[in-house]
C-alpha cells in the first residue's frame, strides 16, 4: 500500500496516538490494523488512542474493525481509549450490537489523554 494512505501512528511515552483524519476504506483499515499492531508489539505501548474525530460514517466492515482492533490490542495487554465519536458512528456500533469490552471513550483526543493517563498510572500501581 502507499505509505501517504497510511495512518500515522505517533508514540508519546508508553501510548500510541492515531487519529484517523481521512475516509477509511476497507484496505486502508486493514491496513491501519496491521500497523497499529505491529506498533503496539514493536513498543510494548501500555495505551493505545484511536481518534475518530474526522470519522463521520462507517460501515459494518469498518465498524467491526474498530471492535477487533481494539480486542487485539487487549489481547496484547494495551488498554485501548476510542476518543471523538461522532453520533453516526456510535449509532452505528450499537445498531451492528458490536460490544467493546475493556475500552473507554472519550469525548475528544485531550479527554482521551487524560483517561489514557491515569489507566497507565492504575497499571503501574499493580491495578489491572
Amino acid at each position: 500500500m502507499d505509505n501517504s494512505l497510511r495512518i500515522p501512528i505517533l508514540k508519546i511515552g508508553d501510548i500510541l496516538i492515531a487519529s484517523i483524519q481521512v475516509a477509511l476504506h476497507d484496505a486502508s483499515a486493514v491496513q491501519f490494523k496491521d500497523d497499529l499492531l505491529q506498533k503496539v508489539h514493536d513498543t510494548r505501548a501500555k495505551g493505545v488512542i484511536i481518534d475518530l474525530t474526522a470519522v463521520d460514517v462507517v460501515d459494518s466492515f469498518i465498524g467491526r474493525l474498530i471492535a477487533d482492533i481494539a480486542a487485539m490490542a487487549g489481547l496484547m495487554g494495551t488498554r485501548v481509549v476510542l476518543t471523538g465519536l461522532q453520533p453516526a458512528v456510535a449509532i452505528t456500533l450499537v445498531e451492528l450490537g458490536l460490544e467493546l469490552p475493556r475500552v473507554l471513550t472519550a469525548l475528544n483526543l485531550e479527554k482521551g489523554l487524560i483517561v489514557m493517563q491515569r489507566l497507565t498510572e492504575e497499571s503501574s500501581d499493580g491495578a489491572v
